[in-house]
């Protein structure tokens, strides 16, 4: 009989593995202390709520795309990558210095996407656009962003949830920023503090539309731009929600209900909503399509 006796790997394939060492290593270096930062100041907060969340479904989803198409890795261009990471890295060390943690959340993300272009370049980051850009959303935006994108919804969903229960014939004025039913008072701002959480929620509901119609791009991109108007829609039915419960069980009952369910509240409505509009294109699609065959 005659044996065959398996080569023992050479030491250039052994050593291939230190790059992805060195990488995992600096990796860990510089995301565990930012994130804990993040989990701990913003995570927890009804803004960072959904993050959990974005981080489960996007590290699933970045390894099942890396999995089919990791045959277009190739190293990128060193110099590039190299300046890019170290433009990043300072990024990174101003922000942990003076404690700003956007812009140490956002040089740590930048950084590690520079270092992953240095390991398999290009080609194979640009495939994987989605789950990049998808896990960024789990990192605290800059607070003058979020206050410029919401200030002017939360009044104007504070204006429509006044007019539609006082045309229902609810005793409801609102001055300022104050909503008055019967003998309660709601502040506008904490009413309408889901609204910070728009650019999470719009994330996760952007998650199941890229699931559900990568390979189309036309359904993509018309429920995906239906994504931010149904996450207003959803705090605008918390709103109303939260007035009613004051109204008819007491400040307390809305306070609590605010703690321990508007998250929920808004996560349900949100991806009902977004289901129904989903389903009701993908119906008139078919019609059309039916009516011109």
């Amino acid at each position: 009989m005659l044996l065959v006796k398996t080569p023992a790997p050479k030491l250039l394939e052994r050593s291939l593995s230190w790059p992805l060492a060195i990488f995992l290593l600096g990796l860990a270096a510089v995301l565990l202390p930012t994130m804990i930062d993040v989990a701990r100041l913003t995570w927890t907060s009804e803004q960072g709520g959904h993050a959990p969340i974005i981080v489960a479904t996007g590290a699933w989803l970045l390894w099942r795309e890396l999995q089919s198409t990791r045959a277009r890795a190739r190293p990128g261009e060193p110099w590039l990558g190299s300046l890019m990471l170290a433009v990043c890295l300072i990024l990174y060390v101003v922000g942990r210095i003076t404690g700003v943690l956007e812009i140490e959340a956002g040089g740590m993300y930048l950084g590690i996407i520079s270092a992953f272009y240095l390991l398999i370049g290009g080609p194979l980051l640009r495939a994987l656009w989605f789950p990049i850009l998808y896990l960024a959303a789990a990192l605290p935006p800059p607070d003058q962003l979020v206050a410029a994108i919401t200030q002017p919804l939360k009044i104007a969903i504070s204006q429509f949830a006044v007019a539609l229960l006082g045309a229902l014939g609810y005793p409801i004025a609102r001055a300022g920023v104050m909503i008055q039913i019967s003998n309660y008072e709601l502040f506008v701002a904490a009413a309408c503090a889901g609204l910070n959480s728009i650019i999470s929620l719009s994330a996760i509901c952007l998650f199941y539309v890229y699931l559900r119609h990568r390979s189309d791009w036309l359904s993509f991109l018309v429920v995906g731009a239906l994504i931010v108007p149904v996450a207003v829609f959803s705090n605008f039915v918390r709103v109303v929600a939260l007035i009613l419960i004051t109204y008819y069980f007491g400040e307390a009952a809305a306070q609590g209900f605010m703690h321990e369910f508007a998250g929920l509240t808004l996560f349900v409505v949100a991806l009902l909503t977004i289901f129904g509009v989903d389903a009701l294109f993908n119906r008139l699609r078919n019609r059309k399509s039916l009516a011109l065959a």
